[in-house]
């Protein structure tokens, strides 16, 4: 089973060269040995065959299973950044403001939670202190990166009077722990059968949103 978005980007990798095809398949393979196995207990000679390639076309492509590993870590971030961070709307009032932060905490919940990223960020964790490396790319692709486009987003706000605080990237960190920090803490540990329904997630953005203008309002639109 692939993991979801992936199946766009190996599409497209099936359009490319043969070079290309191969890497896709590769990555795709990877993602599935990695996620169902771990790091450690995944085998290059099983992606190999997953894949439909020789291990030697592998270590073509990636010289290591940690730049293997890498690769599908940033291929899944990358696709889950594209798809929550969407750029500013139109935003000029309380009520816009009030339905571009729920739409926002909305789509940001519904893509972390699934299975896939909850299985990457168990692993990545699962194998911080072997390598260091991996946790800081998955901070960086994943909180950070939605902490700085959020912070952008914020400053934007307060120029027009919506929102006012002394430093964006706090007032980015709150929005984004108040909407992550409980659903995300529990499917870490409970698995994928604690993944919130549609409605829970839709009352939890909600709240999350009540709680942030409550701080973050401009006094003007209050």
């Amino acid at each position: 089973m692939l993991i979801p978005g992936m199946e766009a980007d190996l599409a497209q990798g099936r359009a490319g060269t043969r070079s290309e095809r191969k890497q896709a398949a590769i990555v795709g393979a990877a993602a599935e040995v990695f996620l169902s196995t771990g790091y450690a207990g995944a085998s290059m000679d099983e992606i190999a065959s997953r894949s439909g390639v020789s291990k030697q076309t592998v270590y073509k492509h990636f010289s290591s299973k940690e730049a293997l590993f890498v690769a599908v870590l940033t291929q899944m971030m990358g696709e889950a950044d594209t798809a929550v961070h969407t750029g500013l709307p139109q935003v000029e009032n309380r009520a816009q403001l009030e339905a571009y932060l729920l739409d926002y905490a909305v789509r940001q919940l519904t893509i972390v939670l699934t299975p896939g990223l909850m299985q990457l960020r168990r692993l990545v964790i699962a194998e911080a202190q072997r390598f260091p490396e991996l946790a800081k790319l998955l901070y960086a692709r994943g909180p950070a990166r939605a902490i700085e486009a959020m912070g952008s987003a914020f400053e934007q706000l307060a120029g027009k009077k919506l929102l006012q605080f002394s430093d964006a990237t706090v007032a980015a960190s709150q929005f984004n722990w108040l909407v992550m920090a409980d659903p995300v803490n529990r499917v870490m540990m409970l698995g994928d059968a604690a993944i919130p329904t549609k409605l829970e997630i839709y009352r939890h953005a909600e709240a999350a949103v009540a709680t942030f203008l409550a701080a973050f309002l401009h006094p003007d639109k209050r």
